[in-house]
């Protein structure tokens, strides 16, 4: 980016900056009103799209709260994309650094967990394992293989109900969050994103995998954190959301 170009990022994105010099209307006055226009309509065409990306956040906060926010947000991460379902990748960071909010601690991992269903549904579609091959696997080799997933799941580990705030705020009748920690696993088995949370240890065992350990070291790594840790039921949420695509066994 050239001076002139980040100049001109600067004073569209904040609107305590004069208009660039160099910017004239057809009769060589300085086109200040219409860049003023321009730089108001950029304004809450960003905001709008981060609203729709992240509802939920919006509800939490408030409408005028989150407008307000956003134009902090904007100022500090303008768009790196043309594509706008990708824009506020940042905010989960920015909500855990930005001072207003802190009373609200919850927000970040929110923000996380919808910033994961927006990734989900758009990333590539990969076929999934089928269960029987999985279940037809000796023990012994099923134990050292490395489980690979989809490009759609997501895990969420937080603190804060988050799967229990976002049902609340987004479905009809939903209970009130419960205060505890979730694991939340995001999938897409079919055209939309689905959240499951995962039993304890669930989470756990999930990471593991991710972090390509073999599946005899999750499975583990979750009974050392939970004895009971029901293996089936975690499956059991994989295979509904098509989340296994491959079985590895280098």
């Amino acid at each position: 980016m050239t001076v002139a170009q980040a100049e001109f990022t600067q004073a569209l994105l904040d609107p305590a900056t004069p208009a660039p010099a160099g910017l004239t209307n057809p009769d060589g006055v300085q086109a200040t009103k219409r860049f003023n226009v321009y730089r108001n309509n950029v304004a809450v065409s960003l905001t709008d799209a981060l609203e729709t990306a992240f509802p939920v956040i919006a509800k939490l906060i408030g409408a005028e709260n989150f407008k307000a926010i956003a134009g902090v947000y904007l100022r500090q991460h303008p768009p790196s994309s043309p594509l706008m379902m990708f824009y506020g990748a940042e905010l989960p960071d920015f909500l855990a650094g930005f001072e207003p909010l802190q009373h609200l601690p919850y927000l970040p991992d929110v923000a996380q967990l919808e910033l994961a269903l927006r990734h989900a549904y758009h990333a590539a579609d990969a076929a999934p394992l089928p269960p029987e091959t999985f279940q037809a696997l000796p023990p012994d080799r099923l134990m050292a293989a490395r489980i690979r997933f989809a490009p759609t799941v997501h895990l969420i580990r937080s603190r804060y109900p988050v799967h229990g705030i976002w049902a609340y705020k987004m479905e009809d009748g939903a209970p009130k969050p419960e205060p505890r920690g979730e694991n939340v696993l995001v999938t897409r088995p079919d055209f939309d994103p689905q959240l499951a949370t995962l039993a304890p240890g669930g989470g756990t065992f999930v990471a593991a995998l991710m972090d390509g350990a073999r599946f005899g070291a999750a499975l583990d790594a979750a009974t050392e954190q939970v004895p009971e840790f029901d293996l089936t039921a975690t499956l059991g949420v994989l295979f509904a959301g098509a989340a296994i695509t491959i079985l590895d066994e280098d």
